[in-house]
């Protein structure tokens, strides 16, 4: 098994810098070789395996900003309460015990679907952008939410461009080629989704179907069509054409489907069939909130 990790521009869903080797080495050492792509223009939103304090106070000294997703196991000490219900706290790390100044953001989300069935969720969120007046918790929360397109990035490379396939090389250097060439496939796909916009500033990336660019693509060098182009160089050409015509919705509704936990044994889990299989519309409602008695645990459905 391989593990991959990657630094991904929200928005255009482009590659920033990957890393990626055996699936016996964790998260994290695989993150600390993407900290160097970072830099003071950047706000890094990640999820709970990344809220390490040596993590944090490495990215911090990147220059960049950073909005991580904080387990239950975090019991932070409030240092001061601010206007908006979030709180200044310090975190430690390394053998000194160093203090790095955090803000810490903890909120109710309601979730609400279209058959009235509603559930409530706990989210703890830790940042260095201290300031509520310039970042408000309530828009922070939102924000955050953004970094779904990064598991839609994923999504991408590993079932739409493999498409139930596994790696076929035997050696490690024949892994690591077919790893850049997804990677590299990827890239020049995204890219040439961002040319079809030249001249388009009305429609964002996030419109631009992956789906739509790999079908397009596949058909044009199937079919040897459109390669090389017979006038002045083109940025839109044929994969762009074809990603303009069949755009996603402008206003996406927000979806939700029931997730259940893995069984590293057997992929029948033993609520197989308890819950729905079709997503749902849902409304959310965020409640900024101090948790005295500590972040619950991550509960499943």
């Amino acid at each position: 098994m391989l593990r991959l990790l990657a630094l991904i521009e929200c928005g255009t869903r482009a590659l920033i810098t990957a890393a990626f080797g055996p699936e016996s080495e964790r998260e994290l050492p695989y993150a600390k070789r993407l900290l160097p792509a970072l830099d003071k223009t950047m706000l890094l939103l990640a999820d709970a395996a990344f809220d390490g304090n040596e993590f944090l106070h490495a990215v911090h000294q990147s220059g960049a900003r950073f909005l991580v997703r904080s387990g239950g196991r975090r019991v932070p000490t409030s240092a001061e309460h601010l206007g908006d219900g979030s709180y200044i706290a310090r975190i430690g790390y390394g053998v000194l015990r160093v203090l790095l100044p955090v803000r810490v953001i903890e909120a109710t989300l309601t979730v609400t679907l279209a058959d009235g069935t509603v559930r409530t969720e706990q989210w703890r969120l830790i940042t260095n952008l201290l300031d509520p007046v310039k970042y408000p918790a309530t828009e922070l929360v939102d924000l955050y939410h953004r970094r779904w397109q990064a598991e839609t990035a994923y999504f991408s490379i590993k079932a739409t461009m493999l498409d139930g396939r596994v790696l076929r090389s035997r050696s490690i250097d024949g892994l690591d080629q077919e790893v850049y060439a997804l990677l590299t496939a990827y890239q020049a796909l995204i890219r040439a989704g961002e040319d079809a916009l030249t001249g388009r500033p009305d429609i964002p990336m996030e419109r631009i179907s992956f789906t739509v660019l790999l079908a397009a693509a596949t058909d044009t060098v199937t079919a040897s069509h459109g390669i090389f182009p017979s006038t002045l160089v083109d940025l839109v050409g044929t994969i762009g054409r074809a990603a303009l015509s069949d755009l996603l919705p402008a206003h996406r509704r927000q979806r939700v489907k029931a997730r259940t936990r893995k069984n590293p044994t057997s992929k029948y889990g033993p609520n197989a069939g308890h819950h729905p299989h079709k997503a749902h519309n849902y409304t959310v409602r965020t409640t900024v909130a101090f948790f005295a008695h500590g972040l619950k645990s991550r509960s499943w459905p």
